[in-house]
Order: structure tokens, then C-alpha cells, then sequence
């Protein structure tokens, strides 16, 4: 005949300053009850939540880390799905939907399922609208009157970033000195 052991916790006598170890009831077959003190150790230790914004610190340290190819390995494909278009920068799904709804100048293609596919040109664009929103802090608003009266924004968005890869090789060089 196997022996079942059942285990009760008496929280009922413990008082708030005194938390070193709790008393546990023993209860086995034959009605005998045995104490037993358990150590318990109290740690409290704050998680993160990983819902929300993120701030201005976190955003600024994501933008350095963006996976888009260069232009002629970007424009060897004629497609690319919002997922990959997703981690190129890496940002949720939902994001790029959102921006391909208020501004005018994303127009994926869709095929007949409903999918997203987006150009070379239309990752150009994410990338001018990335920059606008994430690294220059504009709004929603600011960043659409921004593309709708500079229409040399394209131009000026490579230029700049042709001098962001120069400061980059020339802080790599300034390094290896």
C-alpha cells in the first residue's frame, strides 16, 4: 500500500517582519502532523515591461543597428515582403502598414492573397520616413509636410547619409591608429 503524503502551508501565522521561514503541515495516512520549517528567501526583483514606447535613449541606440542591403544588392530584387522589409529596420509589422496609410509616397504592390510587396523605391522611402520619425524626432504630421514641400528630400536624405558612412570609416580609421 503506497503511502500519500499531502503538504499544507500555514500563511495565517506569519507576520509581516518576521520572514525567515514558514511552518508547513505534514499530513500522511496514519492522521499525524509533523512541522517542518521551510527557509524562504524574499527577493523582489523589477522586470522590465516590454509594452509601451520606448524612450528617446532606446530609440536612438536602435538606429544604428538597421540591416538595409546596399543599393546594389537591394536592387537586385524586384520585391521584397513586409517582413523582411520589417527587419531591415527593425520595427514591427503593424508600423509599416501604418505608414504605408498616412503617407502617400509608400504604394506596395499587393498580390491577390492581399500580401504586401514592396519595391527598392518604396524601401528608399521607409528609409527617408525611418529617418524623419525616429532619428530627427519629427511627427507624424511634421514628417508628412516635410516629404509634401521638400520634394528634394530624397536628395538631401543621401547626401546626408553618404556623410554618416564618411564619419563612420573615418571614426573606423581614427580606431585602428
Amino acid at each position: 500500500m503506497a503511502l500519500q503524503t499531502q503538504i499544507a502551508f500555514d500563511f495565517d501565522n506569519i507576520e509581516q517582519s518576521a520572514l525567515p521561514a514558514k511552518k508547513a503541515i505534514v499530513k500522511s495516512e496514519p492522521v499525524t502532523e509533523k512541522i517542518i520549517d521551510l527557509p524562504v528567501e524574499v527577493s523582489v526583483i523589477k522586470q522590465k515591461s516590454t509594452r509601451g514606447r520606448k524612450s528617446l535613449k532606446e530609440m536612438s541606440a536602435g538606429v544604428d543597428l538597421l540591416d538595409i542591403p546596399a543599393d546594389e544588392i537591394l536592387f537586385q530584387k524586384m520585391y521584397y515582403s513586409i517582413g523582411k522589409v520589417a527587419t531591415m529596420f527593425k520595427v514591427n509589422q503593424s508600423l509599416i502598414r501604418l505608414w504605408e496609410n498616412e503617407f502617400d509616397v509608400l504604394k506596395p504592390k499587393k498580390n491577390g492573397k492581399g500580401d504586401r510587396l514592396f519595391r527598392p523605391e518604396d524601401i528608399k522611402n521607409i528609409q527617408l520616413i525611418y529617418h524623419l520619425m525616429r532619428e530627427r524626432k519629427y511627427t507624424m504630421e511634421g514628417a508628412k509636410e516635410f516629404i509634401k514641400h521638400n520634394k528634394k528630400a530624397d536628395e538631401k536624405f543621401t547626401s546626408i547619409a553618404a556623410l554618416k558612412k564618411l564619419k563612420d570609416f573615418l571614426h573606423e580609421l581614427k580606431a585602428n591608429l
